[in-house]
């Protein structure tokens, strides 16, 4: 029996979806909210709707697909590689919209030709959107985490300012006031004078020293969530994060890099380009992302028709790779989005990385996009 609410063009999806070699799963409703919270940022937990079990486990409404997925494939142990579809009820808040709505999509786990699975991912979601409206002109723009990665890596900073901005790369707000911390470090905060001069002189054992005796005399040392150790540590490496200036010259590099913004059958020689003006190698990151041009190329995409944005990204800490979006309609709604997220099947528990890109589908803005056509 069809679920309540679903759009009339539902059924046409579901027959097009069963045609993608994919195995259809069928996810509970109710789900653990852990995983949700520890793979999105507890940003999230603002946005999904939380209970909980009588033994005090905190549950939630299903608010999208990849993680429960992938959970269950795990749970399953069963070979690679394995690509599911799925076609339910989503709920979370949203700026705009119903916090219900209806989700479709493709998770291919396991596929090692990665450019291919990329490319699969991308093409499988233009041809859907395309097949259900028809009329309309595709926005597809394109990014990709691993160069973003590799350009951060390449400009030598410490690996605690490269982890604050991949965390922010899809955030333009955070990443640009990044940036101007770092073009301006003088502006950093200084600790409470009475541990300010351990900080200075880096003398860890003397601030954790310091900080075990004020936490004995206040009492916090038994209610501690943190050992004095973590806690001196910490304060040493914010106050050097904080102090790290950027040279002009990979400060101007940065800058250049997100700047990019060409058709995708430019985006190898805008990139390789970058990386010679710039004086970076990123020789790894440039082949995987032109092998993934070349497996576009080779379903028949049109290269000219995608947008290469090399600041497009998505703030969610497990996408590795790719990251994209289609749009259409004279609000030019998101119809679809994906992306590659290895990183999330061993944090879900997988004993082996397995390597993984999806995407996903949202019916009611393509209900939308279609009623005005």
């Amino acid at each position: 029996m069809p679920q309540a609410g679903l759009p009339d063009f539902a059924t046409d999806l579901a027959r097009a979806l069963d045609g993608l070699d994919a195995i259809r799963v069928d996810i509970p409703v109710i789900q653990p909210a852990e995983p949700f919270l520890d793979m999105a940022g507890e940003d999230l937990r603002r946005r999904i709707f939380l209970t909980e079990s009588e033994t005090g486990e905190s549950l939630c409404l299903r608010p999208e697909f990849t993680i429960p997925v992938c959970r269950a494939h795990i749970g399953l142990n069963v070979a690679t590689p394995r690509r599911y579809s799925y076609l339910g009820q989503v709920f979370r808040q949203r700026r705009e919209g119903g916090n219900e709505f209806f989700q479709a999509g493709v998770e291919d786990l396991g596929e090692p030709d990665e450019a291919r699975a990329d490319a699969r991912a991308l093409s499988e979601a233009r041809a859907l959107i395309a097949q259900f409206v028809p009329a309309q002109h595709l926005s597809i723009i394109l990014g990709d985490q691993s160069v973003f990665e590799a350009v951060v890596a390449g400009l030598g900073l410490p690996s605690g300012w490269q982890k604050r901005l991949v965390h922010a790369f899809g955030n333009e707000q955070a990443l640009d006031a990044m940036i101007a911390k770092l073009a301006n470090p003088e502006g950093a905060a200084l600790p409470d004078a009475s541990v300010a001069g351990f900080v200075a002189s880096g003398d860890l054992d003397a601030l954790e020293a310091y900080i075990e005796k004020v936490m004995q005399e206040t009492g916090y040392s038994t209610n501690a969530s943190r050992s004095p150790a973590e806690i001196a540590a910490r304060l040493i490496s914010k106050q050097t994060l904080d102090a790290t200036r950027l040279s002009t010259g990979s400060l101007d590099a940065l800058k250049a890099f997100l700047a990019l913004d060409v058709p995708l059958d430019q985006a190898a020689s805008a990139l390789s380009g970058f990386a010679r003006d710039a004086g970076l190698d990123i020789k790894v990151a440039q082949q995987a992302f032109e092998a993934r041009l070349a497996a576009l190329s080779e379903r028949g995409e049109d290269l000219g028709a995608i947008h290469w944005r090399a600041a497009f990204g998505r703030p969610l800490d497990y996408y590795t790779g790719l990251v994209f979006e289609i749009s259409a309609g004279s609000d030019n709604l998101v119809l679809a989005g994906g992306g590659r997220y290895d990183r999330m099947m061993t944090l879900l528990g997988a004993q082996d990385p397995i390597p993984a890109v999806g995407f996903s589908l949202w019916l009611d803005r393509i209900e939308t996009v279609r009623a005005g056509q």
